[in-house]
């Protein structure tokens, strides 16, 4: 583990923010003026196939990404406004969703011979704001 690599897993891991990687490296210029803007592209994409981070893509072209806390408690999943960008996380009807996605994985898994590991679940829509802009 690089230098580079460990601020950013510590960054993120203290953020509760969504940050793309450009928001990441501009937090991380002033305490570490030696990182450059494609470590930080290159340590997302790893530690994201690591499953360590959560890379969350956007219509706006940017990705965004949060560290993947580990358990029941730092599961969540997300709603995303296509308009402004807020991304909110959310908890509520966990237990129901995870019943749900448990069937599915199951089915996909053996329909396809494929090893599910994880999953994303977003919805994608209007915050409030701008909801009442259309």
């Amino acid at each position: 583990m690089t230098a580079p690599r460990e601020a950013i897993l510590e960054f993120l891991s203290t953020s509760s923010k969504h940050m793309s990687a450009k928001e990441i490296y501009t937090s991380l210029q002033k305490k570490y003026p030696g990182i450059g803007l494609s470590t930080v592209y290159r340590t997302l994409n790893l530690l994201a196939r690591m499953g360590i981070v959560t890379k969350l893509l956007l219509g706006d072209g940017q990705s965004r990404y949060e560290f993947k806390s580990k358990g029941k408690s730092g599961h969540h999943h997300h709603l995303i406004c296509t308009n402004c960008g807020i991304i909110i996380d959310y908890r509520e009807f966990f237990e129901e969703e995870l019943q749900l996605v448990r069937k599915t994985e199951e089915k996909l898994a053996k329909k396809y011979k494929f090893m599910i590991q994880d999953h994303n679940i977003e919805y994608l829509g209007l915050c409030e704001k701008c909801k009442l802009k259309y």
